[in-house]
């Protein structure tokens, strides 16, 4: 086994020694970056040479150029020194998770909720480079977008993994102020004499979902404002604009402050949206990704 080893190494190192004559045109060049004189270079190639039985360089006194046995040996040694320096750089992330991470998240959800936890982790993990993009426009994580997308709702197909952070629930809020100015809805058919504020996206009509004494429904309801996310909405109806159906964590610090309060709850068909960390899984994961996907999942539930 000892042996086996020792050869394995050796020929790593031929290898690389073997590369460094080709990018750098000569023995003497080549010994000069590996601090070796040029007749131990031309030793190593012999040995290759002599182990494969064939022909790599064609040398004279001023030029080498590369058999066509030499162009396949070249490629095979870059893939196999890639190959290893790959191994051995998942081995390294396992014991210290490093590099790049890339993360989407939707606006309101990634700054309300996200980037507050960034700190600790950056804490905890000092050698991961955090690059996160707040945006609602759906990334293609398979093609390399990011790293890690976080998403709502139900998942297409695909070939990605998935691990769920945790739910939200969508609730109906208003301001003290503007139930003062117009009155309290009861009933969900009361919202049709309110201004209710929209998401500008998915559908063509604004449809709330009910549900009394057991059955569910929808109603279209109208208003004057729309937005592309639940945070604005949220703060538009704390100001008093209108009434707005939102993920609860987009307004959870208003209604813990009194600006918004719940409505309507009686009627709320507990529509709950799940949440999921989406990426690119398998045996071969950076440590990074993994090791942040179960930080969000200890600290969003």
């Amino acid at each position: 086994m000892d042996a086996k080893m020792a050869s394995g190494t050796d020929r790593a190192r031929e290898m690389a020694l073997f590369m460094a004559v080709v990018d750098n045109g000569s023995f003497s060049a080549a010994g000069r970056l590996l601090d070796l004189s040029p007749s131990a270079v031309a030793r190593a190639i012999d040995r290759i040479e002599a182990r494969l039985g064939i022909r790599l360089l064609l040398r004279s006194t001023r030029t080498l150029a590369l058999t066509a046995e030499g162009q396949s040996y070249l490629q095979a040694a870059r893939r196999i020194l890639a190959d290893l320096d790959d191994a051995e750089q998942q081995i390294a992330d396992q014991g210290a998770p490093r590099g790049r991470l890339s993360v989407s998240a939707a606006l309101a959800h990634g700054r309300l909720c996200v980037v507050p936890l960034l700190g600790e982790f950056a804490a905890c993990y000092p050698h991961i480079l955090v690059d996160i993009a707040l945006t609602d426009t759906l990334v293609d994580v398979a093609a390399g977008q990011a790293d890690v997308a976080i998403r709502f709702g139900p998942l297409p197909d695909s070939t990605l993994t998935a691990r769920k952070l945790g739910e939200t629930r969508r609730i109906i809020v208003a301001s003290p102020d503007y139930l003062a100015n117009h009155g309290t809805p009861r009933e969900p058919e009361d919202l049709h004499e309110h201004n209710c504020l929209n998401f500008n996206f998915r559908r063509a009509e604004p449809i709330w979902p009910f549900r009394r004494d057991g059955s569910d429904f929808s109603l279209c309801v109208k208003g004057n404002i729309e937005a592309n996310n639940g945070e604005t909405l949220g703060q538009l109806a704390a100001i008093g604009i209108g009434i707005a159906r939102v993920g609860a964590f987009s307004v959870a610090q208003e209604i813990a402050s009194g600006q918004l309060v719940p409505i309507l709850e009686e009627f709320n068909p507990g529509d709950v949206e799940q949440i999921h960390a989406v990426f690119v899984g398998g045996v071969s994961t950076p440590a990074r990704i993994r090791v942040f996907v179960d930080f969000l999942a200890e600290n969003l539930r």
